[in-house]
């Protein structure tokens, strides 16, 4: 049980720490290339801090852990619904922006109905994979075209994004090449790490993979937006913790369900099928709801959301 839980642990601070020297060296490339800040916050931010649940994904699917893999994602997005944004709310109320919330809410809403059709499916395979990685293709192309036509407050934030993580402006693209390497290193061997651990993990509780990867992969994976959004709000900057739990969960389903799917077909356990997808869709609409009633998320709602996300943990212990 030891053994698991470090390496569970030194996992989660490997794909931590490799996803953020891939998004430094990524973006000090694309800056050298002349890649707009906007359209590096929107593809290489997103994907760089989405690496983390990417790379333990899809190393559990290659290992034959189903269970993982998929409750990785799906715990994930309920995790940053309700556990992430609810802290984040009962420190600082948070103010929606309306004009970027209606768009981001349609594609938030599509991809969770998407995700809960390949999981209908039974097995998530490379067609279900592309359609989702497409979709999310279409995300970043509408989302682009958006705000660099009206230059918005939501532009600026991914502006702001890509500038957090820059380097200095002497680097060269050899250290930045060895950044991107050894980011990538780094998460390949954390996620291994993970799932090895989680795996050894499960079995010594006594529970399925699907509830080790619903709970302690996806809350661990889901740290950095945790810290990020925390962050964010102290330094009140709401509307950047909301972005970042609206983008992540976009990224989830459709980039990191999609890529999975299309290296390595997911089989999908039969509670994720009977339960939790729909608790994550209902999650999803919720929160819909929520934000777009009033434009504005209250401490007590964060409160709600936080208890529900307990709820749903303590019923997942009881499996």
């Amino acid at each position: 049980m030891t053994n698991s839980i470090l390496l569970v642990a030194g996992g989660l601070v490997l794909l931590a720490l490799g996803g953020e020297l891939l998004v430094r060296g990524a973006v000090g490339m694309a800056a050298r290339l002349g890649i707009s800040p906007l359209l590096a916050g929107l593809t290489i931010v997103g994907f760089g801090t989405s690496m983390p649940e990417l790379a333990t994904s899809v190393q559990a699917a290659m290992d034959g852990s189903p269970g993982i893999a998929l409750g990785n994602v799906i715990g994930s997005n309920v995790a940053n619904s309700l556990l992430v944004l609810g802290v984040s709310a009962l420190i600082l109320p948070i103010a929606v922006n309306p004009a970027s919330f209606k768009r981001d809410s349609i594609a938030m809403g599509g991809a969770a109905l998407l995700a809960t059709a390949a999981v209908m499916l039974g097995v998530i395979g490379m067609l279900p994979g592309v359609i989702l990685f497409c979709a999310l293709v279409g995300y970043i192309w509408w989302a682009y075209k958006s705000e660099s036509a009206s230059d918005d407050d939501e532009a600026h934030r991914h502006e702001a994004e890509a500038e957090e993580h820059t380097v200095p402006p002497d680097t060269g693209p050899v250290v930045l090449g060895g950044l991107i390497i050894a980011g990538l290193a780094a998460a390949i061997f954390g996620a291994g790490m993970l799932v090895d651990g989680a795996v050894v993990l499960a079995s010594a509780a006594g529970v399925s993979q699907s509830v080790i990867g619903l709970t302690v992969v996806a809350i661990g994976t889901s740290l950095p937006e945790l810290i990020a959004c925390v962050i964010a709000v102290i330094r009140k900057h709401g509307d950047v913790a909301l972005g970042n739990v609206v983008g992540s969960n976009i990224y989830n389903l459709c980039g990191i369900l999609g890529l999975t799917a299309m290296i390595h077909p997911i089989e999908v356990p039969a509670e994720i099928a009977r339960i939790d997808v729909w608790v994550m869709l209902g999650v999803t609409a919720l929160l819909i709801v929520q934000l777009r009633s009033g434009w504005r998320l209250s401490r007590v709602e964060g409160a709600l959301l936080v208890v529900l996300y307990c709820g749903y943990c303590a019923l997942l212990a009881l499996r």
